[in-house]
């Protein structure tokens, strides 16, 4: 069943995302002169990414919780990183975001030009100047009221949380905005290893948990990064 789900998967992704594109490209057009921020063209991002891609298979079943947690104003979301899906998954949140993402997608055609598109946030982990940039785009987009979603890890990882890096805090505590945690698990069981195998069976839940205002953050990015990353870490061992 691997084979087939992976097969079918492929297949839909292949033939729908030039769809897309164009729709996409359409709706950026039409309607930037009245949403520059291109929220509209994210929610089609989104709910084509949750309800076609993500439901691609019968077998895999995915819960959103919270949504009613999100601030309608600018804040910097942070998710655990498990799995390539977690993109997926995040989709499933319908809410308006710029997405901090590895700036090797970028160039990726159909996926990377509707990245650029949109206007998410391209990083070179690793480098310093790109670092900066990165955080200088985030500044951009909170100014206008937009919120930004960050990996903290930084990369994903299916051992564990990896440490929380500071650059999603130190955005928050200099912009004044609050931090929601949205917890994301089982999206290891969609996509098998780092390859491009899919399993046939998967249970993902996405949840957002209860903004932290900016008057309760830690003093420093270091420690409000250490304060976060405890709340995951309960979080999931209460349900693991």
């Amino acid at each position: 069943m691997k084979y087939v789900v992976t097969a079918w998967f492929w297949l839909l992704f292949l033939t729908t995302a030039p769809v897309l594109f164009v729709l996409g490209l359409v709706l950026f057009l039409v309607a930037y002169p009245v949403d520059p921020d291109r929220r509209w063209l994210h929610g089609l991002v989104c709910r084509w990414c949750h309800w076609l891609w993500l439901h691609a298979s019968p077998g895999w079943r995915t819960r959103v919780e919270g949504r009613e947690l999100l601030p309608s104003g600018p804040c910097v979301l942070v998710a655990n990183h498990q799995s390539a899906a977690d993109i997926l998954a995040a989709m499933g949140l319908f809410h308006p975001y710029k997405f901090v993402a590895k700036a090797s997608l970028f160039p990726i055609p159909i996926v990377g030009w509707m990245m650029s598109l949109l206007g998410y946030v391209p990083v070179n982990r690793g480098s310093t100047n790109s670092m900066g940039r990165m955080l200088d785009q985030c500044r951009h987009w909170l100014r206008r009221g937009m919120p930004v979603l960050i990996f903290p890890e930084g990369t994903y990882s299916q051992e564990g949380l990896l440490r929380f890096k500071r650059g999603a805090f130190q955005l928050a505590l200099e912009e004044h905005v609050p931090v929601v945690p949205v917890v994301i698990e089982g999206t290891p069981q969609l996509l098998v290893g780092d390859g491009i195998w899919m399993s046939p069976r998967a249970s993902i839940r996405v949840r957002v948990l209860p903004p932290l205002p900016p008057e309760s953050f830690a003093p420093d990015a270091v420690t409000l990064a250490e304060q976060v990353r405890s709340l995951y870490v309960d979080t999931l061992a209460a349900t693991g």
